[in-house]
């Protein structure tokens, strides 16, 4: 018996009568069956209208099983048994006889179809499984139409059903979603689809999404119970229908987002599909589709929901899936009845309905289309109207601006500055002006009123869109000068933007670096290419004249060559030629090796071009009477002439040898006869040896320079480590390099300084030398760190820092601060996308090193300059024309202009001198051309002259120095005169800085200098507090620093010495001075031995100590050393003192001292690296670099404690604790007092080291190499003084 089913529930409206349908297949979605055939078919249908709004659709889930696919909302039979759900349809048909006499369309639920509309494919899916045929299909789809026609008039019927059917809950219409829900809300009646799974696998039923309210273009506001009628809703499809088929009442969105089911408005889903508003019954039939089943196969079906039912509320998703899959199999058995020519048939009606289905969704597309027009048009109309009439004359559509969106713009034109201008253009950028500038042309729209727009396409960086609008030249409406803006909301803030802003920056950056070293990278490589040109250009003609001289030669020679000399040698056979072997006869009797019981011979060919070639040991020879002696050998292939001696020994051991009277022995070889091709291949050679002499001897230098450049930058690293950690005592960071865009920690004692017991600490902090752009941070209290002994505070460093600044205070609104004595705490930042903008300094000096050099200061110009400018600043030096300079050194030296001052035609020249720009002036009276530096009666007036000369130089130039640094007592001037003629008229930028490098000379103008100062240093920091009582420094000392000197790196270098005879660096330290040693004491006449060797370098003056030098010498003697002194006295009585010393020691020490009473730059060199020590025992030395010098050659300098001494020289045995301090190791000997005993103790503990514990000695000369004394450090230092100065 057949089960006459429900209405099937659809759309609450009926399909109008010209609506059509496409039935798409869609393969793949299903497993095959056995029927070899398995296909989805979507049905889509054209409604009369659709509408929407903006309400968004409920979500509803249901759970899926494993083995299902993605289900919709479907209608469910009533509880019970096939019987039972006939009877309840029964009477549901009586209840509505009596509106409608039509009969109802019979629709069988058999495993004809698996059918399904889901909410994500937004269409009717349909997969054949049973036996259909033609005239079935036709004979229901004539039903199905039937059922349409009758169902118009059955509202009140309908409505009826729908009210009274039962439901388990009272808010079915809210959980179940089958009841429609109808009001007045905006813009029509608030009815929600359903959207509908058939599954007749019971496997589970899947969910219903709803539409949100029609618009008045679709349905209209009032909806009857009538035309819920029509489509057959009855009310008792809600919760018994849930029940049936085994899905909870209630689905949580976790169960919905495992279904699937996406959420969506009902309009677009069925729009999309392709399903109109008619009832289910009619959509399927008119695709052809109908359900039958027997009796049997539905009871079977019923019994699977009842088992579901019974199970609500406990079943799993696995055991559905097992339930499911039991259900497909008892299908499948289904299927095997069906035949071939039914599948066929099905494929005919989906083809048929093909191109309906397709003209139907152009349709759908279209009036989507329109009513999305009208509704933006009515939007732009209402926007426009409220704008005009509040005089506002730019709005934007969407009204909240988002990143990465198009947006429209409308501008009235009427209202504006522009209202009589023909074109609007609109020129604007985002974010402040900042990004992405863009200029439109503005469109006339055709809304009511002068309404101009145009479309912009939202960058996702932006945050704000700046804009104004003009007639495209000089008519502007720009908001009354402060613009247009809108605000973008959803993207990166300012902050965000700025760090992107320096992302980009630093791209940029990186890009131009990598462009620039290309270019440089291809530069060098067509200079290197051009230089092998030319070298091998060079090659060729050297190897020609080469080749040309050893043809005269070899051409002489063999005319003057016998075959043999037969007293003497003799050669067998007489002829061979090249690869021949033959035997060389040799007659010792009467010759140099008569006596030798070895002889060899040593031989070459072509006047020894290749060297030797042949060497052989003779024996005596039996065959020949007298004293012969015989070799085999084999002749050279291009041999034309034989060259060889004789001798008691094979090379390198043979010390007598017979060399023909020093003419060598020489014999033709008789059938070689040379030709033009033997010397073009001969060229050819001479021209390949030189290109690889050449390119060896390159490659050494390349070699060299590169781990030069290496060790250099290897020091600086570990220099600048040193610098960031000299104040660990008091401040450091972690981790100690500072990385642009790292968050870093700043630890701090303030047990160590003026903050010392304050129950607070507060950190200040900026960057850029206090000059960021987002000003200083807000400050910070810092907590306890871990050590227990700092605080800490943490900071963000920005992308665009080069330096980081800060200080401590007591309270967060300052009171006590720790600004480390006014210069506050610097760190530099690594990595930043912003370099330091290069200050200028300029040089006021009377000397500069090496081409007016006196003292140390002269070095300390040069030196200090090229250091400063190696960090990447501007260093110009000005120095006095002297007649006695060494212009050798100067380089690019020519006339450059003159200026008249005081009365005077002063003449500038310029040039390059170590890699620095310098000025010389050359006043026209030839003050400066008298022969000398110092030594003039009128020196003071000279260099005053000179002082005013070189500013008034930088004026009338147009110079604007930031820093101004004069030197000692000759420079002073500069300071004062600065100040009273100069700060305020032209020069106000500079800022002077002076440093006194000795103030035993010219108090008074040290002491002037000292007040008009704007910083004042010396060069140790020793030295500064030595000299802190004088009346000329006492009253200055909150601006007095002492800043030790270094040396040049450069000139100063063992691995690059020319005038040392084995380079040598820390790690060859040991093999480098023992062949320096031998060096020394060969050319100073010392005896070869290996004995402890002390070297003095010095000016034998007062200073100097000389009374200790004398001790020393003569102490050293005692301990069995060697002495070497290098020096003179400006003082004749002094230096003759150490001449009749010298004469007594050389008589009674011949062999282990030597004194050299003069200056020799290339002795002094050799004796730095030779010595073993080198005493310096000065009674007071502002800094000294003797003893810098002496450690980068790896000598062990012996001092006496004080000024620079003290400062670089930590004792061995009693400095350990202060070397620490300074992040060093002890390098040295030292001692205090200025009598023989403080000598005797430190030389003593020197000598007895080297004569006790060798291999000590040596790694303390190794450790001593590798300490950092050039200008890396002190240039830091002067760097941090010339900012501090400009604060």
């Amino acid at each position: 018996m057949s089960l006459q089913p429900q209405r099937p529930i659809c759309c609450p409206r009926a399909v109008p009568e010209h609506t059509r349908f496409r039935i798409r297949p869609v393969h793949g979605l299903f497993s095959h069956s056995t029927l070899g055939f398995r296909e989805v078919t979507r049905i889509g249908t054209t409604p009369c209208m659709l509408a929407s709004s903006g309400r968004r659709p409920r979500r509803t889930l249901t759970p899926g099983t494993k083995a299902s696919t993605r289900k919709g909302f479907a209608p469910r039979p009533q509880v019970g048994t096939s019987t039972q759900k006939k009877d309840q349809n029964d009477a549901q048909e009586e209840e509505v006889s009596g509106s409608s006499g039509a009969k109802q369309p019979a629709i069988s639920s058999s495993g004809t179809t698996d059918r399904k509309v889901t909410g994500d494919a937004q269409s009717a899916e349909i997969v054949p499984t049973s036996r259909m045929s033609s005239n079935l299909v036709k004979r229901r789809i004539d039903i199905l139409e039937e059922a349409e026609q009758q169902g118009q008039g059955n509202d009140e019927t309908d409505q009826q059903i729908f009210t009274d059917m039962p439901s388990d809950s009272p808010d079915d219409t809210e959980t179940d979603g089958q009841i429609a829900d109808v009001g007045n809300e905006g813009d029509g009646l608030a009815l929600r689809y359903k959207n509908i799974v058939v599954d007749h696998s019971n496997k589970g039923i899947g969910t219903e999404t709803m539409t949100d309210q029609f618009s008045e273009d679709g349905i209209g506001k009032e909806i009857t119970t009538e035309q819920f009628s029509k489509v057959g809703v009855g009310k008792d499809t809600a919760t018994d229908q849930f029940n049936d088929v085994g899905i909870r009442k209630e689905t949580t969105t976790d169960e919905f987002s495992d279904a699937g089911i996406e959420e969506e408005t009902m309009a677009d889903q069925f729009s999309e599909a392709g399903i109109g508003e008619g009832t289910m019954a009619d959509q399927f039939g008119v695709a052809g589709i109908v359900e039958e089943t027997t009796a049997d196969q539905f009871s079977e079906v019923g019994k699977q929901m009842i088992y579901v039912k019974n199970q609500i509320g406990r079943i799993t998703i696995a055991e559905m899936t097992e339930i499911a899959g039991e259900v497909e199999e008892k299908q499948a058995v289904d299927e095997s009845s069906l035949d071939i020519s039914d599948v066929e048939e099905l494929a005919e009606v989906h083809d048929s309905t093909e191109n309906a289905v397709l003209d139907m969704e152009e349709s759908l597309l279209k009036l989507k289309a329109d009513m999305e027009a009208k509704a933006q048009r009515q939007l732009l109309e209402n926007l426009a109207d409220e704008n005009f009439s509040e005089g506002i004359i730019v709005f934007v559509v969407p009204q909240v601006v988002n990143p990465d969106q198009v947006i429209e713009i409308f501008f009235n034109r009427s209202l504006s500055a522009l209202a009589n201008e023909p074109d609007v253009l609109i020129k604007g950028a985002y974010n402040g002006w900042r990004w992405h500038f863009f200029t439109e042309k503005l469109q006339k729209t055709d809304l009511k009123g002068d309404w101009w727009s145009c479309r912009l396409s939202v960058p996702k960086e932006a945050y704000k869109v700046d804009f104004v609008f003009f007639n495209g030249a000089d008519a502007y409406e720009n908001n009354n000068s402060k613009d247009f803006s809108l605000p973008v909301e959803g993207g990166m803030d300012e902050t965000a933007f700025e760090d992107l802003l320096l992302e980009e920056k630093h791209k940029e950056i990186e890009k131009l670096a990598a462009e620039q070293a290309e270019k440089e990278r291809q530069a060098d490589e067509q200079r290197r290419k051009e230089a092998e040109k030319a070298a091998s250009e060079a090659d060729k003609a050297q190897a020609k004249v080469e080749a040309e001289k050893q043809r005269h030669r070899l051409h002489h020679l063999m005319k003057s060559t016998s075959e043999s000399a037969s007293h003497i040698w003799q050669i067998e056979p007489n002829f061979f030629k090249g690869g021949d072997r033959v035997r060389l006869y040799y007659n010792r009797s009467s010759r140099p090796l008569a006596h030798a019981t070895d002889i060899w011979i040593h031989g070459g060919h072509n006047i020894w071009s290749e060297g030797l070639s042949i060497i052989e040991k003779l024996s005596h020879s039996e065959k020949r009477d007298g004293d012969w002696w015989s070799a085999d050998v084999v002749v050279p292939d291009r041999a034309l002439v034989l060259d060889w001696v004789f001798a008691d020994g094979p090379p390198g051991k043979a010390v007598v040898y017979d060399n023909n009277n020093r003419q060598d022995f020489h014999a033709t070889v008789p059938k070689s006869v040379p030709g033009e091709l033997f010397w073009v291949e001969e060229e050819h050679r001479i021209y390949r040896k030189l290109q690889e002499e050449r390119r060896a001897r390159e490659e050494a230098v390349h070699k060299k320079a590169e781990k030069t450049a290496r060790m250099k930058a290897e020091t600086k690293e570990k220099t600048m480590k040193m610098f960031l950690l000299s104040q660990k005592h008091i401040v450091y960071t972690e981790p100690i390099d500072v990385r642009a865009g790292s968050v870093i920690t700043v630890l701090y004692n303030p047990s160590n300084t003026v903050l010392n017991g304050k129950p607070e600490v507060w950190f200040r902090c900026s960057f850029n030398r206090w000059s960021h752009h987002n000003g200083p941070l807000p400050p910070q209290k810092m907590v306890p760190a871990e050590n227990a002994s700092h605080l800490k505070a943490t900071v963000k460093v920005p992308m665009d820092a080069y330096m980081m600044d800060f200080v401590f205070s007591e309270r967060e609104d300052g009171g006590i601060y720790d600004n480390r004595n006014g210069m506050d705490y610097h760190i530099p930042v690594i990595g930043g996308i912003a370099k330091e903008p290069p200050m200028h300094i300029v040089h006021i000096a009377v000397e500069m090193a090496p081409i007016a050099k006196v003292g140390g200061l002269g070095d300390v110009v040069t030196s200090l300059s090229r250091a400063v400018q190696d960090l990447g600043h501007t260093v110009d030096v000005v120095l006095p024309k002297y007649n006695c300079m060494n212009l050798s050194n100067v380089k690019d030296l020519h006339f450059r202009n003159s200026f008249a001052w005081g009365g005077m035609e002063i003449n500038v020249w310029f040039g390059q001198v170590e890699g620095l720009p310098v000025y010389f002036l050359e006043p026209q009276n030839g003050m400066f051309s008298v022969g000398c530096i110092y030594g003039r009666n009128d020196d003071g007036h000279r260099f005053g002259f000179f002082c005013h000369a070189a500013l008034e130089f930088l004026l009338q130039s147009g110079f604007q120095p930031d820093i101004l640094h004069c030197h000692d007592w000759s420079s002073a001037p500069v300071a004062w005169l600065f100040k009273e003629h100069y700060a305020h008229y032209g020069l106000s930028n500079a800022r002077v800085i002076f440093t006194i490098h000795n103030l035993e000379f010219g108090v008074n103008n040290i002491g002037r200098a000292m007040a008009y100062a704007d910083k004042a240093t010396t060069v140790s920091q020793t030295y500064s507090r030595e000299v802190a009582g004088n009346p000329a420094i006492s009253s200055h000392l909150h601006k007095f620093h002492g800043i030790v000197n270094g040396i040049d790196p450069d000139i100063w270098d063992p691995y690059n010495d020319h005038f040392i005879p084995v380079p040598y660096t820390p790690e060859n330290v040991v093999e480098g001075k023992k062949a320096a040693k031998e060096a020394l004491q060969q050319r100073l006449g010392l005896r070869r031995s290996d004995h402890p060797l002390v070297g003095i370098i010095t000016r034998l003056t007062v200073q100097k100590g000389i009374h200790l030098i004398k001790h020393a010498v003569g102490q050293t003697l005692e301990r069995n050393g060697q002495v070497v002194l290098l020096g003179s006295a400006p003082d004749s009585r002094i230096q003759n003192d150490f001449a009749h010393l010298a004469d007594q020691l050389h008589s009674s020490h011949a062999g282990r001292v030597r004194f050299c009473l003069t200056y020799d730059e290339p002795l002094s060199h050799l004796i730095y690296a030779g010595a073993d020590f080198i005493l310096v025992p000065s009674l007071f030395e502002p800094c000294g670099l003797t003893q810098l010098i002496a450690m980068r050659y790896g000598s062990i300098p012996v001092v006496r404690r004080t000024g620079g001494l003290y400062d670089t020289v930590f004792d061995i045995d009693n400095d350990k604790e202060r070397a620490r301090a300074q992040g060093l190791e002890p390098n040295g000997f030292s001692f205090e007092g200025a009598d023989p005993s403080g000598v005797d103790y430190a030389l003593n503990r020197a000598i007895s080291a080297w004569f006790d514990a060798r291999e000590w000695f040596n790694s303390l000369c190794k450790r001593v190499m590798e300490q950092d004394w050039s200008w890396n450090r002190p240039a830091l230092d002067y760097m941090e003084l010339y900012h501090s100065a400009r604060k």
